[in-house]
């Protein structure tokens, strides 16, 4: 499905990143991971056995390093998997949230996506078919309260990809955006159960969602077989929301 295809995974040091990661390179692509998370990137890196790059999303020259070292581990760049984020807002009001924290995740989140994306495009564009994958979320479709500056930068994530696709079509380049529901991996550790039960009482396929139900989608969307879709949004929650 991506034979030979060289990807870059920001976000893979732990949870939907390094699941992707890893379907990517059983798909038959050569894969490079970055993440913040250093130790456990290192780790994830080895138990697959790819190179580790690190990755700062909040520091535009972190960025640069990190696309170009990727493009040297792998001799060009061909996807992008934008799934670098954090949430930092979970639990507080749109009254008890402070500046520093939107700030924050709006620098990480949206500016961060931004930034990567555009240190990638170079490289994408010579690839003659690159394609890049936005990680956006469900709580941007149907307004998961007391998640705001979350919700706020993966609403942002989407329209960004609308954007960009109109852009880069002519470069054939594709841009699209997942949107996964709440997903049982390490970040979202943090959430009360009572919201795991909302999500799960709440799906057509009424189950709690794992990593590897996003995975297929966003291998999709990194290969041939998606060269004419762009600019979409593909939510992926057992139904929870359908979009």
């Amino acid at each position: 499905m991506l034979a030979g295809k060289r990807i870059l995974v920001t976000g893979a040091a732990r949870g939907l990143g390094r699941n992707f990661a890893e379907g990517a390179l059983t798909a038959g692509a050569r894969v490079v991971i970055a993440d913040i998370l250093e130790a456990e990137g290192r780790a994830a890196a080895q138990a697959l056995g790819v190179p580790f790059v690190p990755l700062d999303l909040a520091q535009p020259e972190s960025v640069k390093a990190c696309a170009a070292a990727a493009v040297e581990a792998l001799g060009g760049l061909d996807g992008l998997v934008n799934n670098g984020a954090i949430t930092n807002s979970g639990g507080r009001s749109a009254e008890e949230l402070d500046v520093a924290t939107w700030d924050r995740v709006m620098e990480v989140n949206v500016r961060g996506t931004w930034l990567m994306t555009l240190a990638a495009l170079p490289h994408l564009r010579r690839s003659g078919a690159g394609r890049i994958v936005n990680i956006a979320s469900d709580t941007a479709l149907w307004g998961a309260p007391k998640l705001l500056a979350y919700v706020t930068s993966k609403g942002a994530v989407i329209a960004m990809t609308r954007a960009l696709a109109r852009e880069l079509g002519g470069d054939a380049i594709t841009v699209n955006a997942v949107a996964p529901g709440l997903t049982l991996v390490e970040a979202t550790a943090y959430v009360p159960e009572a919201r795991h039960r909302h999500y799960v009482e709440g799906r057509a396929i009424p189950r709690a969602q794992q990593p590897e139900d996003v995975t297929g989608t966003v291998l999709f969307l990194l290969s041939d077989a998606a060269g004419f879709v762009t600019g979409q949004l593909l939510p992926v929650n057992g139904g929870f929301v359908m979009h």
